[in-house]
């Protein structure tokens, strides 16, 4: 970081200290509210979701060659099976919007393109199969299958528009990794096919939730620690006979590299979004009320402030559903439900300054743009037929 960066961090936390009047019992909620949203992360994405993901992205920046990536996700990959397989990553990692940034990242690293890259950033958190079963059984199957559809066709055209727009960055990046490519050894396919296989189930298991009305699904969740606990073994035994000691030493640098990059960009993001926004429920510093009265029917505003409101909003993985209940039972309209659907559980704050910091601010400031115009539209869309 820079001195002059330095020195803007040093001043706002001054202005902020100095001049918020924390004496208002609006701004001890707010200041509550955040801590405790804080303390809710920690407790329910930290241990089981991002520490299985920092590995994850650890072992993909250390045993995954560049050249596999570039051959799938690089810049001339079939575009086909590019974004075939970044659109519809969701259905089987069902990750929230900051447990798919470590892998975001490791595939950022490895060589995946801006473009497949961000079809697996937007898909990740946008296709849970769990929140796509709940929206369309508690909002309705017509939100529920537009929330699919557009969650598909938004990741394919965000990525097809990030690589136009940067194809010219895009290719000297690349050119590196090809000259990098001819040092590289890597493990054959017959090792890291299992062995990703089981972390990303360690993943999925571990984080398997519990739906009252489904039956088969509540069998496999009371079973999940079970299969954790094969899984797990499976993965002692693989890592102690197919790895030397000087690979997992790797191994753990690159994993807690991601954690340090990406760590405390989180925990900011996640009060800085608790202080103004609260938990479900329990309002901070910007009224429930304020964000109901906004977006009642279906007009470009309604629509336009439920996309920036979504992308800015932390959500916790299904918290959107029950949010979003209680604003329609106020008002909002079925357009701006869609669009809060749609640019929401893919976004957030502390996901938008971990992305700043893995790709840049220009290609943030364009991800983040082009999923709030395209939620907007997709909501007017939907809220006129």
């Amino acid at each position: 970081m820079s001195e002059k960066k330095k020195a803007i961090y040093i001043a706002a936390v001054f202005l902020a200290v100095y001049f918020i009047p924390f004496e208002s019992a609006g701004i001890k909620n707010a200041v509550m509210e955040a801590f405790h949203m804080a303390q809710d992360y920690a407790r329910e994405h930290v241990l089981l979701c991002l520490i299985p993901a920092f590995f994850i992205a650890g072992a993909i920046a250390v045993f995954i060659k560049s050249g596999s990536v570039l051959k799938y996700l690089g810049l001339k990959a079939n575009k086909i099976v590019a974004y075939a397989v970044s659109s519809v990553s969701g259905s089987v990692l069902a990750v929230c919007s900051c447990t798919v940034l470590p892998l975001f990242a490791g595939l950022y690293k490895r060589g995946a393109g801006i473009g497949p890259a961000s079809a697996f950033l937007y898909a990740g958190p946008a296709i849970n199969v769990l929140a796509v079963i709940l929206t369309a059984r508690v909002l309705g199957f017509e939100l529920g299958a537009a929330r699919v559809i557009g969650a598909v066709v938004f990741a394919v055209v965000i990525g097809l528009i990030m690589q136009l727009v940067f194809a010219k960055d895009e290719r000297k990046r690349m050119d590196g990794f090809m000259e990098a490519m001819e040092e590289e050894k890597g493990k054959p396919a017959s090792k890291l096919i299992p062995y990703f296989a089981v972390m990303i189930g360690l993943l999925v298991f571990m984080n398997w939730g519990k739906d009252g009305s489904m039956e088969a699904w509540n069998k496999v969740y009371e079973m999940k620690w079970a299969i954790s606990g094969v899984l797990m073994a499976a993965l002692a035994v693989m890592i102690f006979r197919w790895f030397n000691k000087d690979e997992m030493k790797e191994w753990g640098r690159e994993s807690a590299g991601f954690a340090l990059q990406i760590m405390p960009l989180l925990f900011v993001g996640v009060l800085i979004a608790g202080f103004l926004l609260g938990r479900p429920g329990h309002p901070a510093l910007i009224p429930e009320k304020w964000i109901a009265s906004l977006v009642g029917g279906n007009s470009l505003q309604a629509n336009l402030f439920a996309s920036v409101a979504g992308a800015f909003m932390y959500f916790a993985t299904l918290t959107e559903i029950p949010i979003l209940q209680g604003l329609l039972g106020v008002g909002m309209g079925k357009g701006p439900a869609l669009a809060l659907l749609l640019a929401g559980p893919a976004l957030s704050l502390p996901n938008m300054l971990v992305i700043n910091s893995i790709i840049g601010f220009r290609k943030t400031f364009v991800y983040v743009v082009l999923v709030i115009i395209m939620a907007t539209v997709s909501g007017m869309i939907y809220g006129a037929l």
